[in-house]
């Protein structure tokens, strides 16, 4: 017997597998989302997600999860999960739908009600944001309803740590807020770690990432300069992996991509600059990092003039569009950026992604190519931005003309590593 109603507003990436996972557990779940689209596919028990397969959406439909579009779910919950988009507008976060979110959950908000904030945010987010839009009825976090926040840590396409075993941080706005909400998550969660307040926890999540972005910029940078000395960066990254301690290998790319590197620092340094001064060391991993693309588009540009061949008009073929291996998500991808500039300087843009089967490219329809074998060897460069499991690295290196490797994963005479 279900003891326990929960209700997820948002059912994207992070609110789709929390109300999967809760489902498994044995409670109610109701998935709350104004897209109807997305409703009638989960009703039908199609998955929209990555990491959650058809047969997954229909066993929780089979358990009792409801994915629906109207809000009366909320009074009966016991717990209200908030798992909206919050992108950035100009660099400034955009919380309208943790406000309208919140809005809806007051009009119908019970007592006792367990209300967690899960979307990544800025510091301060919980208590002067979301807070007082709960408690505009009279209501009051800590005495009427409990009020917490939880970030998520949803990595796609990680087969090793998922929701279950990934420890979930919460922080509430009172000790029992936070003792209700580490009761809840445990029920579905291997470890819950309770924090201070949700300030914690919401910058926890921030110092996760920024963390990420800062090394990932640190190699970037050092990837053109390596190019400039005639230094393998990978070689000398694998060597420094050989020391066990004081040293986490990070890799260069093209650039970064997804919601959370090249988002959510900028959350953090939003806060910052609203003290009255600069996140430089953000805001300069963000430039690092953001120059990514370009340079890439540099380098086949050199690339083709050392072969004698203006880039207009040759046949560049670019391997892996999404921002990350083995996912379906573009969000973010700096595969776009580079594939917009290949076609303003007049090259014959073609490419290949087993999970994008089109790809829309300055206005332009893309179809991904059924042989990459065989188009390498008719590109005058081939373009390996993501390094997709599906790929045979060896088959590529030796079909390829010339193959620019992004991501230091192949080797071969016809090989030019970033």
């Amino acid at each position: 017997m279900q003891d326990h109603c929960l209700v997820v507003i948002g059912l994207g990436y992070v609110g789709l597998p929390l109300a999967v996972e809760a489902a498994e557990a044995g409670i109610k779940v109701y998935g709350l989302d104004s897209n109807t689209a997305r409703v009638d596919s989960l009703l039908a028990g199609c998955s929209h997600v990555d990491d959650i397969s058809d047969a997954q959406v229909a066993h929780a439909l089979e358990l009792g999860f409801e994915p629906t579009t109207g809000s009366d779910c909320i009074g009966r919950a016991d717990t209200v999960l908030i798992c909206v988009p919050t992108p950035l507008r100009q660099s400034v976060p955009d919380l309208g739908a943790v406000r309208r979110a919140a809005m809806t959950i007051e009009e119908h908000l019970s007592r006792d009600t367990l209300v967690v904030l899960e979307s990544t945010t800025y510091p301060g987010t919980t208590e002067e944001v979301l807070r007082p839009l709960l408690e505009r009825g009279g209501r009051r976090a800590g005495r009427d309803f409990h009020l917490a926040f939880s970030p998520e840590r949803i990595d796609p396409g990680n087969a090793q740590f998922g929701l279950r075993n990934t420890p979930k941080i919460v922080g509430g706005v009172t000790g029992r807020c936070c003792q209700v909400a580490t009761r809840f998550y445990s029920r579905f969660v291997d470890r819950v770690v309770p924090v201070s307040s949700p300030a914690v926890a919401e910058m926890s999540k921030l110092l996760e990432n920024t963390y990420r972005q800062v090394n990932i910029a640190l190699v970037n940078e050092m990837s053109v300069f390596c190019h400039e000395l005639g230094i393998d960066l990978w070689e000398a990254i694998d060597a420094a992996s050989t020391k066990p301690f004081g040293f986490q290998a990070f890799r260069p790319g093209p650039g970064v991509g997804g919601h959370c590197i090249p988002i959510d620092p900028n959350y953090l340094s939003y806060r910052v600059r609203s003290l009255g001064y600069p996140f430089r060391f953000v805001e300069l991993a963000q430039e690092i990092n953001d120059r990514m693309p370009p340079f890439v588009v540099d380098r086949i540009v050199r690339l083709l003039n050392e072969d004698g061949r203006s880039v207009r008009g040759s046949k560049v073929l670019l391997l892996g569009v999404t921002y990350k291996a083995d996912v379906a998500d573009e969000r973010e991808s700096p595969s776009l950026v580079v594939a917009e500039r290949l076609l303003a300087l007049g090259a014959h843009l073609s490419y290949h992604d087993p999970f994008v089967p089109e790809w829309r490219v300055g206005g332009r329809l893309l179809h991904s190519v059924a042989d990459t074998e065989q188009e390498a060897t008719e590109a005058d460069v081939t373009v390996l931005l993501q390094a997709h499991r599906a790929y045979d690295w060896e088959g590529l290196s030796r079909s390829a003309r010339l193959l620019l490797d992004t991501r230091g994963v192949t080797s071969g005479k016809n090989v030019i590593r970033l």
